[in-house]
C-alpha cells in the first residue's frame, strides 16, 4: 500500500483552495461533487500523493457533522489498493470494522471503502482502488 491522499475538511471550499494554492504555489487538478459521499472536493497534486479538501454538500452529511464536532482539519488518510474486493475481504477476515457493506464510487470515479476509526488508532482510513501505474 501507499498513501493516495490526505483529506482535510473545510467549511468553505473556495477559501480553503485559495489558502492551499498560496502555500503550494499551484492550482488544483480536480474539483468535483461526490454525491455518494455528500461532498464537494478539490484535489491538489503534491509530489506522488494528493491533498484533498472536502466540504459538505448538505448539513446532514458526514463531513458536516465532522466539522460541527471538530472544526476544520484532518478528516482521513487514503491508502491506494490494487484490488478493492480482495482487500475488503482480507480486512473482514481480520474483523476490521468497515464503514458500509460494499465499496462505492468516490472522487475521480474510483472505488472506495472506509475503515472505521475504532479499528485504527483513532483515524478514519479510506481505501482507494487505483489504476495500475498511478
Amino acid at each position: 500500500m501507499k498513501i493516495d491522499h490526505i483529506a482535510i475538511a473545510v467549511f468553505n471550499l473556495d477559501e480553503g483552495s485559495k489558502r492551499m494554492e498560496n502555500i503550494l504555489g499551484s492550482k488544483a487538478i480536480v474539483r468535483e461533487k461526490v454525491e455518494s459521499e455528500g461532498i464537494e472536493a478539490v484535489i491538489f497534486k503534491v509530489g506522488t500523493t494528493k491533498i484533498e479538501l472536502v466540504c459538505p454538500l448538505s448539513e446532514d452529511s458526514v463531513v458536516a457533522k465532522f466539522l460541527r464536532k471538530r472544526g476544520e482539519g484532518l478528516h482521513h488518510i487514503a491508502m491506494a489498493v490494487d484490488d478493492m474486493d480482495e482487500e475488503v475481504e482480507r480486512l473482514r477476515s481480520k474483523q476490521v470494522t468497515l464503514v458500509g457493506e460494499d465499496p462505492r464510487e468516490g472522487a475521480m470515479g474510483r472505488k472506495v471503502m472506509f475503515i472505521h476509526p475504532k479499528s485504527t488508532p483513532g483515524v478514519l482510513l479510506e481505501l482507494v482502488e487505483t489504476p495500475k501505474g498511478e
